[in-house]
């Protein structure tokens, strides 16, 4: 029988205010995490093939930079912290995070927006030893260009854009020395239906940190206006024998979701549409085909030696139709060139799960992301744990109890990685807290503030109890909904550890006592409240990892 929590229920993440005070502390000894893609992994792979998505798991809006022999890929972070995830390949296949371009938030004061808002769609390019990102924090400043000399970091404080106004900024360093900002606003009229929107071109000078000159109109709706075409955006500028290309989205980011090509002899226009449009689309597939990619998009180009393309583009892997809890993922594919135009996929065309390998040096070591164990040994940890502000001292830390990490402090604290497949266990070990230290603790999925799990002990006045609950089901109008609930007899040992298996729409959940004799205690829960497109549209993806709080419901 599913109860639902009193009015006064708190979300597992809350505004960072309440994370001040000292608080309880909870000692996790480990976390582990293995994933597959059954039916994917099932399809055989030569050596000259690569398996798409390069990046799995919550990595939106991919823009890349070439640099020599060297790649890098940044993403969209929306309210996560550390922001603008970084990315170093030198085979376009195997990716390895190298750092964060925003390591905290004190600048963008992330926490106090939604996760669904925050960091969006970034842009990375390179000129004369200096790497610049520009992108637009939602709620938090709007548009922004942060620069570096080393992509690993450290990134500059934000030169703040202030009379740039809307949305996903491209910056483009043409060959004559002139720099310009492309970007999704609003049209020059009043717009004349939702989602009409227009891209402007803009000059910026770097030595003065400061648009100048006056703004230009380069598309207004989209490739084809008279459709009434909705969210044109993501815009990238490109150039190429002598011809300047525009890519950008349309069509929103959902299954309707393509990438468009254009092109002038002027970087500021006027701007033809390619008659192969849209270059890139899933849109006119069956939606019963076997492995689908749907909502492909916000590519970016990138040439190679011997003046070979290719585009990453975010697409998603749903279990049903527009349900992943993966969110939107990176994809990668060669550009063919016809007559002048570029062409990501013909029309019709499935995105490929396997493709044929970049003519490039092979990396020494492949990337796995489907196995990983942490042990908390290290004095700091990864790049690729997120967690809704910067890890301090007053709430984790790694060194007080060696081959530890402790979360601690009045309120909800947790840390996390991206899930990564639709098939995932997530485990971790945890020292049993005292029995007068009344909170929770144990590990939670969370896709965003009102889409989330907890499984995990609680402790109160009445003793410990394994708790399982959930926000986000349907008919529950919005609450924290108890799954399970069931007094922990007395271990023998003093550790407790606890798995969840998510597997696409449902989600399991067992626990062990240290001698490894696990005990399922809930089986096939809803796990489409994770789903991007279960009742919102949500940017994110889910992330996984570890939860405590002492603050009662």
């Amino acid at each position: 029988m599913l109860r639902t929590l009193l009015p006064f229920a708190v979300a597992l993440l809350i505004a960072p205010s309440a994370l001040a005070a000292p608080g309880n502390s909870v000692e996790f000894l480990s976390m582990e995490y293995q994933g597959s893609n059954p039916d994917e992994d099932a399809l055989p792979i030569t050596d000259a093939e690569y398996r798409n998505p390069i990046l799995p798991g919550f990595q939106p809006d991919p823009s890349i930079v070439r640099v020599g022999k060297d790649f890098y890929v940044v993403n969209s972070s929306f309210g996560w912290v550390p922001g603008l995830p970084i990315y170093h390949s030198r085979d376009l296949v195997n990716w390895t995070q190298i750092g964060n371009a925003i390591p905290d938030s004190a600048d963008f004061k992330l926490p106090a927006v939604g996760i669904n808002r925050g960091i969006f769609a970034p842009t990375i390019r390179h000129r004369k030893g200096l790497f610049y990102i520009i992108t637009t924090c939602i709620d938090c400043g709007g548009n922004f260009i942060i620069t570096a000399k080393n992509p690993k970091g450290p990134w500059s404080k934000p030169i703040w854009l202030d009379t740039v106004t809307g949305i996903d900024p491209d910056l483009f360093f043409d060959t004559d020395g002139r720099v310009w900002i492309t970007n999704n606003d609003e049209p020059l009229g009043p717009a004349q239906y939702d989602g009409h929107r227009a891209l402007w071109l803009q000059e910026y000078d770097p030595a003065q940190s400061k648009v100048i000159g006056p703004r230009t109109v380069l598309v207004d709706r989209g490739v084809k206006p008279e459709e009434k075409p909705i969210w044109s955006e993501g815009p990238h500028i490109f150039k190429k024998d002598g011809w300047y290309y525009l890519t950008a989205a349309e069509g929103g980011t959902s299954d309707d979701h393509r990438q468009t090509i254009y092109r002038s002899k002027n970087v500021t226009g006027p701007y033809t549409p390619g008659p192969n449009n849209p270059i890139l689309t899933q849109r006119d597939l069956d939606p019963a085909r076997p492995l689908p990619v749907y909502a492909t998009g916000h590519a970016d180009f990138v040439n190679l030696p011997g003046d070979k393309w290719w585009a990453v583009f975010l697409a998603t892997r749903p279990y049903e139709r527009n349900l992943t809890n993966l969110g939107r993922e990176t994809f990668l594919l060669p550009v063919n060139w016809k007559d002048g135009w570029p062409e990501i996929l013909p029309k019709r065309k499935a995105v490929p799960l396997r493709v044929k390998r970049p003519i490039l040096p092979r990396a020494r070591q492949k990337t796995d992301y489907s196995k990983w164990v942490e042990d908390f040994n290290a004095t700091k940890l990864g790049p690729q744990w997120l967690a809704r502000k910067a890890p301090a001292s007053e709430w984790l830390n790694l060194t007080e109890k060696p081959g530890s990490l402790v979360l601690r402090g009045t309120g909800p604290q947790f840390i996390g990685q991206r899930l990564r497949h639709r098939n995932a266990e997530i485990s971790t070990t945890i020292a049993l807290p005292s029995a007068n230290q009344y909170g929770r603790a144990g590990l939670a999925a969370i896709a965003d503030e009102g889409h989330q799990f907890f499984f995990g002990l609680e402790t109160g006045a009445t003793g410990r109890k394994l708790v399982i609950t959930a926000k986000g089901l349907k008919g529950t109008a919005g609450a924290d909904v108890v799954l399970f609930e069931k007094a922990l007899e007395p271990l023998r040992t003093s550790n407790i550890r606890l798995k969840m298996h998510i597997k696409g729409a449902a989600a399991d959940f067992a626990y062990a006592d240290g001698n490894g004799n696990w005990t399922t205690v809930l089986t096939d829960a809803d796990a489409r409240l994770l789903a991007t497109e279960y009742d919102i549209l949500l940017f994110t993806g889910t992330v996984v990892g570890l939860y405590s709080t002492d603050v009662m419901n």
